[in-house]
């Protein structure tokens, strides 16, 4: 599931990140693509893959383990424990993600506009972004963006598993003798895709402003900007208030699939452990 989950929404993940790297670059999501397809093959789509590939099932057995544990420490299940665990697990994982995503994004960028090369490109996998970016900077520099992804993360992750419980608990009601059955399913595959969608719309911006930081100084290139507030304010000055919502629909399209997919075999995959330990 993971690795499909990836396959399938990594040419979206790609698109977002250059629409939110490359201003005046593209015209849209279509175009985009096209200009992707055309210029750098279908390879281009899928530049920097190999780091969520290797980081996916480490992250989310973070996020929901982390999770599952701080629910069971709150003693209660509510909106607020929900949303308060998910924060926390967010948290947590930035510790991962933040690397993970600088590795993914810097391969994202290089190269544009031109076929995949290999004395044409300063990186050749995720994994050598990390070994040269720590050879130049240290784990200083494999860490830029840190604070951004956990100002991203946290709330991010908190609103998640808040709207899945409202829309399982209080819209679909949703109960657990539903869980094999169509029904069940469908109510989860929707609460799924929903609270995905709902967690990116809330912290887009803080996500366009990561991508701005960790694609900052790809190849070697001096650095634009100094810190969180710096870049805002350039891409405010040069950009306006639509910078920070740039490629949000690549977003909320990838958003739901991939995450419907995620909410629902995690749920399956616990209730059958749970059934098959008691």
């Amino acid at each position: 599931m993971g690795v499909a989950g990836v396959l399938v929404g990594q040419p979206f993940d790609t698109i977002k990140v250059r629409l939110q790297t490359q201003p005046g670059k593209y015209r849209g999501i279509w175009n985009c693509f096209t200009t992707i397809v055309k210029q750098e093959t279908v390879h281009g789509l899928f530049k920097g893959m190999s780091s969520p590939l290797l980081g996916l099932s480490l992250i989310n057995a973070i996020v929901f383990g982390v999770q599952a544990q701080t629910i069971a420490a709150f003693g209660r299940e509510t909106t607020f424990t929900h949303f308060a665990s998910g924060a926390f697990a967010g948290a947590v994982q930035s510790v991962i993600c933040s690397p993970m995503e600088l590795a993914k994004t810097k391969m994202q960028v290089q190269g544009i506009g031109t076929k995949v090369v290999k004395d044409k490109v300063v990186y050749s996998s995720s994994v050598d972004v990390l070994r040269k970016t720590f050879r130049a900077e240290g784990l200083k520099g494999c860490y830029r963006g840190m604070l951004i992804t956990l100002i991203r993360e946290t709330p991010a992750f908190g609103s998640y598993f808040a709207s899945y419980d409202i829309l399982t608990s209080v819209v679909f009601k949703f109960e657990t003798s539903q869980m094999y059955k169509k029904e069940g399913i469908m109510k989860m595959l929707t609460a799924g895709g929903l609270s995905g969608m709902v967690s990116w719309a809330i912290t887009y911006p803080a996500d366009v402003i990561k991508s701005r930081i960790q694609a900052d100084g790809t190849g070697g290139r001096p650095y634009k900007y100094s810190g969180i507030m710096d870049c805002a304010r350039q891409m405010q000055k040069k950009e306006g208030s639509g910078v920070f919502f740039r490629g949000i629909t690549s977003t909320l399209l990838r958003a739901f699939p991939v995450n419907a997919a995620t909410f629902t075999v995690v749920h399956l995959c616990t209730q059958y452990f749970v059934s098959h330990h008691n």
